[in-house]
């Protein structure tokens, strides 16, 4: 059973990670960022699961080779950790410590790449992962990082979802409804459309669960 439930967690990242939130400079993270949301948002199973594999080699490879991008290296924890919550299992836990690497390096060096990205994409890794002894997950850290994430992006469509999403896992339903609406008050991104189409019925989603 506890299996199960860790399997069914991390199956739940593959949608929650994200379509990040900045579009700052000329990077390979922007190609990156839109084939990932092609993956994410428009492919499903298997197929979903095929493409985020293969996207993960290439921006691993890419984030290597260009140690000192730190979008990039951003978006290689992102995608990494999609790859993890597709995939699923107890298997996954290992490409989820890998994404959780990525981002406490970016953070390490500066927070504020792509507006807290990095600081965001920990948090929900934190409160999505199991805790101990399965895995790294931590309810307190992942508040932490979530509101971090927040003062680099007050207004930003993934930093609100993503600690509303955390709110409603505390079931506290009124605070997150909140964040939520302020979500979907976000400016759309340039270049992000898929990205953005997918967030926004991901926030419908859940505020038509809470108001069940």
């Amino acid at each position: 059973m506890t299996q199960l439930r860790f399997s069914l967690r991390l199956l739940s990242l593959a949608g929650l990670l994200f379509g990040a939130f900045a579009w700052a400079g000329e990077s390979d993270y922007q190609s990156f960022a839109a084939r990932w949301a092609q993956a994410n948002y428009q492919q499903s199973g298997d197929a979903k699961e095929a493409a985020l594999a293969q996207l993960s080699e290439e921006v691993r490879a890419a984030s290597a080779a260009a140690p000192q991008d730190l979008a990039l290296k951003t978006w290689a924890g992102i995608i990494i950790g999609s790859y993890a919550g597709a995939k699923g299992g107890l298997g996954a836990l290992g490409l989820a410590k890998e994404a959780k690497a990525d981002y406490e390096a970016v953070i390490a060096q500066d927070p504020s790449t792509l507006q807290g990205s990095a600081l965001t994409s920990l948090g929900v890794l934190y409160y999505k992962v199991p805790g101990w002894p399965l895995g790294f997950g931590d309810d307190k850290l992942a508040a932490k990082m979530l509101m971090e994430g927040l003062k680099y992006n007050p207004h930003g469509i993934d930093s609100n979802y993503f600690y509303a999403d955390y709110l409603a896992s505390q079931g506290q339903k009124p605070q997150a409804m909140a964040f939520l609406a302020k979500a979907l008050k976000a400016q759309p991104r340039p270049g992000r459309e898929v990205a953005d189409a997918g967030r926004r019925q991901e926030i419908q989603a859940l505020q038509q669960r809470l108001q069940q």
